[in-house]
């Protein structure tokens, strides 16, 4: 550092004389042409013409002088901090590690591994070429919604739904041009579980907080018989898998077509996170049978991860 200092004070001396000689020659151009005007006699007449030439050369150089003087010196203004990163580009800065009450920390349930295990595309379930529980099983929650949703809206209806955030237990809002009430929507995405005659209790409730006297509640599992005889008491079409696959078999073969790309639509088997929209990313843990889902997002989103032998159960 002391080097670079009495360097940079070399150069602005030499700079400084730079200018010094500059402004010297161009007075000594301005007397030459000058001068011989205040003679008088025969001199001047002799001397103006003789040293008129001298006078501008002087000028010039005095000019050239002070331009050389001024491109060093901005030249000299540039930080050398900067000189030193375009003398060597290569340079890296080594970053301050942050103090440890700032340090993110993983949750009990968090990967023990800090990079999350990106899906590659062969994880993907193979295409169905036509509908079939395999479909179903295949994609995740958020898909098997908008399969619903678009069903709906092929048979006529406007059709209204969130992709996440609370719902307060609706779905999808389904509006008719033939009614002025509306009929909600629960959609359950779920495999081997079974909807209970608690989760229809619940979605009555949700009813009666509309003031509803019906309402559609989808799965692709099956219903207990307490829940098919509560729904078939309360106003509720409840819907499982094989109903679903035969309402989507009654449909034009470009329908079921338009249908299979909605189930299909991007990364379909990755879970969405319920609480902000993102697909989920795979992370590792000894403590969660090896692996499960969660957000994306995380730690700014804190939505629930989701096992990875459970994804279609838990949301």
């Amino acid at each position: 550092m002391a080097k670079q200092t009495r360097a940079g004070r070399r150069r602005e001396r030499a700079r400084n004389e730079l200018a010094g000689k500059g402004w010297t020659v161009i007075v000594v151009g301005v007397l030459l042409l000058v001068g011989p005007r205040f003679m008088q006699g025969s001199i001047a007449g002799t001397l103006g013409p003789a040293l008129r030439p001298a006078g501008w050369g002087a000028l010039t150089v005095g000019v050239v002088l002070l331009g050389l003087h001024y491109l060093l010196a901005r030249k000299a203004a540039i930080p050398d901090t900067e000189r030193v990163a375009q003398q060597s580009p290569v340079a890296k800065v080594a970053q301050p590690t942050p103090p440890p009450s700032v340090q993110r920390r993983e949750p009990a349930v968090a990967s023990t591994s800090s990079e999350p295990k990106r899906p590659s595309p062969e994880s993907a379930p193979q295409h169905e070429q036509q509908w079939s529980p395999a479909v179903l099983a295949a994609i995740e929650w958020r898909r098997f919604e908008a399969l619903c949703e678009a069903l709906y809206a092929q048979a006529g209806f406007t059709t209204r739904s969130q992709s996440h955030g609370a719902d307060g237990g609706i779905d999808i809002w389904l509006h008719s041009k033939h009614s002025d009430v509306p009929r909600i929507v629960q959609c359950k995405h779920w495999q081997s579980k079974v909807v209970g005659v608690k989760e229809m209790r619940e979605f009555f409730g949700v009813m009666a907080s509309h003031q509803l006297k019906s309402g559609t509640y989808v799965t692709s599992s099956t219903f207990s018989a307490d829940a098919a005889a509560f729904a078939k008491a309360n106003g509720i079409h409840a819907q499982d898998g094989t109903a679903l696959l035969k309402l989507i078999g009654q449909r034009t073969p470009e329908q079921q077509a338009a249908l299979l790309a909605v189930a299909y639509e991007g990364e379909y088997w990755r879970p969405t996170c319920a609480s902000c929209g993102t697909k989920m990313v795979e992370r590792n843990s000894s403590k969660n049978e090896g692996s499960f889902w969660g957000c994306a997002n995380y730690p700014k989103c804190r939505g629930r991860t989701i096992p990875k032998s459970k994804a279609s159960a838990t949301v």
